[in-house]
């Protein structure tokens, strides 16, 4: 076969999946109201992003609060709901995009943030809006070879910054209609946080499984979508053509392995907008009214987006339902994981 192989994990269960949402909400309409100048001289219309992304609005942290102490907050909750001791993590994942310097690694604050032992390991892994996903496979294969006990995955994030940079330089007289197209995506992005906690199944017969399931790489792509502090550049159309290819790529594959997908009870995709999200359950098939939507309320936030939306939906799922973690990153890869609630 192509690609990476398909993944079954023996041993290890999702204890808990915490979110906390940044309480600054920026609707786009005032994102249209900023960029009023450059929409009349370019001959843009208004509520594009709102008819296109189907972002209506997005959120922002408040003044002071920084985007490793809200995956802080939101790893302190994974925690308090699990009923796990910081004492008793053996591994720190951190999977933001977003960074202040280049090091020491964001785990690293929030290790000590969140009085992890000196035993516990703790490091940045760094995959686009995949993150999350990789990070809690990660964790899992450890568990399952008796590496670690407990693991705590961390995700925050911060637009602001890039946004208001991308706001100014689009409103500069030189900006053109390609510049504003290529940098629409950016105006999509939001903040927020979200962490998980993840332990050995046999020692916590209620938490949910996390079965196993496929990774699948097309990094001949990886210029697709280029994002950094100053702002995301995006080739829009090739980045939706060919991301499809590679989930149906990655669908077909687990699915020749043994996996069967078709019938889930939810899938949770990760959140980019309207046209993404219709080309998914299109391309393979899965039934709209088990595709929660969250981008419209928070836009796209990166890594944190599938966990921060896996955590709303906890409340409506029933033990024995089965979810289908769902996501694309820039790269491009994309992965797929079977949890059982």
């Amino acid at each position: 076969m192509n690609g990476n192989a398909t993944f079954r994990h023996s041993n290890s269960a999702l204890l808990s999946i915490t979110s906390v949402q940044a309480p600054v909400v920026l609707s786009s309409a005032e994102f249209d109201e900023r960029l009023a100048p450059s929409l009349k001289r370019l001959r843009l219309s208004r509520k594009l992003l709102e008819r296109v992304a189907g972002v209506v609005e997005r959120r922002w942290w408040d003044a002071g609060t920084s985007f490793d102490d809200a995956a802080g907050v939101a790893g302190g909750k994974a925690l308090a709901e699990a009923g796990i001791e910081p004492g008793q993590v053996g591994l720190l994942i951190n999977t933001s995009v977003t960074r202040r310097n280049l090091e020491p690694s964001v785990a690293a604050k929030v290790h000590h943030g969140l009085g992890l032992p000196s035993s516990a390991m703790n490091f940045d892994v760094a995959n686009a809006c995949l993150g999350f996903v990789n990070g809690m496979t990660l964790a899992a294969n450890m568990i399952d070879a008796g590496q670690i006990k407990y693991a705590l995955i961390v995700a925050g994030e911060d637009s602001q910054p890039t946004q208001e940079t991308t706001i100014r330089r689009l409103n500069d007289l030189a900006s053109t209609r390609e510049d504003y197209l290529r940098e629409f995506a950016t105006l999509t992005l939001g903040s927020g946080a979200a962490a998980a906690v993840i332990g050995p199944a046999d020692e916590h017969p209620g938490a949910h499984r996390i079965l196993g399931g496929v990774s699948r790489a097309g990094t001949e792509h990886h210029g697709l979508c280029v994002g950094g502090p100053a702002g995301m550049f995006t080739d829009t159309k090739g980045l939706l053509d060919n991301g499809l290819k590679l989930v149906v790529n990655a669908w077909d594959e687990a699915h020749a392995a043994g996996w069967n997908w078709r019938s889930m009870d939810r899938y949770v995709t990760h959140q980019v907008s309207n046209s993404y999200t219709n080309a998914i359950i299109k391309a393979v098939g899965l039934v709209r009214e088990r595709v929660p939507i969250t981008f419209p309320k928070w836009g796209n936030v990166g890594p944190a987006s599938l966990p921060m939306t896996l955590s709303q939906e906890a409340a409506t799922l029933r033990p024995g339902d089965r979810v289908l973690c769902m996501g694309v990153g820039s790269g491009l890869n994309t992965a797929m994981m079977e949890i059982t609630w």
